[in-house]
C-alpha cells in the first residue's frame, strides 16, 4: 500500500437522483436508505482507488448510516468524505450529505485494502469447496 494513502484526504462527490435509486411508501420518490449506504460506500472506494498500489483494491466491512432528512427524485446528493484513520490496511471514513436544501445523512465506514490475486485464490478454494463454478 503506497505512502500517499493517509488520514487527511479528502474528497466530494455527487449523485443526481434517479427513479433507481428511490423507494415510494405511498408518497412521492425519495433516495432509499440502501442507496445512501451504495453511494458512500462507491465514494469512499473512488477516493482512494488512484492511491493503491498495482494489484490492489479495497472492500466494504462497516456502515454506520443516518438518514436524517428526504431527498426528491431529480436532487443531487452531494458527500463531503475525508479519511479519517489509515491502521495498516484498515481504512476508516466520515462522510457527510446533504442535498441543495438540506443535511440529509451522516455515515461513518469502514474498508479494507486487499490482494486481488490471494482474495481470489480464498475465493477460489471455497467455490471449489462448495461446487460451485466460476468465470
Amino acid at each position: 500500500m503506497p505512502d500517499a494513502l493517509k488520514a487527511g484526504l479528502k474528497g466530494t462527490f455527487t449523485l443526481k437522483i434517479e427513479r433507481k435509486h428511490c423507494t415510494s411508501r405511498g408518497g412521492p420518490w425519495v433516495f432509499a436508505t440502501p442507496e445512501m449506504v451504495r453511494f458512500c460506500e462507491l465514494s469512499c472506494h473512488e477516493l482512494v482507488a488512484p492511491h493503491l498500489a498495482a494489484g490492489e483494491n479495497s472492500v466494504g466491512a462497516v456502515v454506520h448510516i443516518k438518514h436524517m432528512a428526504p431527498t426528491l427524485e431529480g436532487q443531487t446528493v452531494r458527500a463531503e468524505i475525508e479519511l479519517t484513520e489509515v491502521d495498516r490496511r484498515r481504512l476508516k471514513f466520515k462522510i457527510e450529505l446533504s442535498d441543495e436544501l438540506d443535511r440529509i445523512g451522516e455515515c461513518e465506514h469502514e474498508r479494507f485494502v486487499i490482494d486481488v490475486g490471494k482474495a481470489g485464490e480464498r475465493l477460489r478454494a471455497k467455490a471449489n469447496t462448495l461446487g460451485i463454478a466460476l468465470p
